[in-house]
């Protein structure tokens, strides 16, 4: 059986410029796609059940956004088939690498093929947008400069790079960074020709190392290499090394008591042209 990657992306920086009347807040951010995944499988079926095969511990399948996802393009597009979703879990749960959210847009983009929907992107981002702000951006395929709360994306430009990402032994609510009264949400917006991944930073981290400590830990053993960078609300941190050797070492020298990996950052989507 096919099965189809869900990659992970990191926050080059993340900026709160303001909140919307509903509550939502207004970001800037860069996102970048990297080479460590989920996979997902898809058994089509003739009847509409959808179906979360080997569901992750502590989440009913309902509550899943793969299966909020099939439901949802189901539901926006009057299908009668049905599918059993097969899920290999890679990607740390609350570790702001948008895992869940990469779910979802691959079983997007892979549902709208097998069920021979052929939505443009475009729409497929319009209903992505609805399961949650992150999603569109993997249905997009690109790395982006995001602005509004994560849907109005510009493709960008990288250059090759490496990345050395810790995973400290804690999973973070994004919800609970967001409400936090300590948050900074009046950031001054940048342009996009000012962003550089040298500069800017993620507001919602020192709101992060407050409320979980272990996540200040580690960027400050990773802070020996350079810039290094919470991604998302988190709690996974990074930085950028020039290649896989640079990484490494970095890697070789992380004590046993913290856990990492390396990645390489990708130019684009993997599923971008299916």
């Amino acid at each position: 059986m096919t099965l189809y990657p869900a990659p992970a992306k990191l926050n080059l920086f993340l900026h709160v410029v303001g909140r919307r009347p509903d509550g939502y807040h207004l970001l800037q951010t860069a996102f970048r796609f990297i080479n460590y995944a989920d996979r997902l499988s898809f058994e089509i079926s003739d009847s509409p059940e959808i179906t979360l095969l080997d569901p992750i511990p502590g989440i009913p399948p309902e509550s899943d956004l793969c299966v909020r996802a099939a439901r949802l393009l189901q539901h926006e597009s009057g299908c009668t088939k049905g599918v059993k979703i097969g899920l290999e879990k890679n990607l740390p749960m609350g570790g702001g690498l948008g895992g869940g959210s990469s779910d979802a847009a691959t079983t997007l983009i892979v549902l709208n093929r097998l069920w021979e929907l052929n939505h443009s992107r475009e729409k497929l981002q319009q209903i992505a947008l609805k399961l949650g702000a992150d999603v569109p951006v993997f249905v997009f395929g690109e790395n982006a400069f995001a602005e509004g709360i994560g849907e109005k994306l510009v493709p960008i430009s990288l250059c090759p790079a490496w990345y050395l990402i810790l995973v400290p032994p804690v999973s973070i609510p994004t919800a609970e960074i967001f409400a936090s009264p300590d948050l900074t949400r009046n950031t001054i917006p940048i342009k996009i020709s000012d962003f550089s991944i040298k500069t800017g930073r993620n507001d919602l981290e020192p709101v992060a190392c407050s409320l979980y400590p272990a996540v200040g830990d580690y960027l400050a053993w990773l802070g020996q290499y350079g810039r290094a960078l919470m991604t998302g609300s988190g709690s996974c941190v990074f930085a950028e090394f020039r290649d896989e050797i640079e990484a490494g070492r970095a890697l070789g020298a992380l004590p046993d008591s913290m856990r990492g990996f390396l990645a390489k950052g990708l130019d684009r989507h993997p599923l971008k042209d299916f």
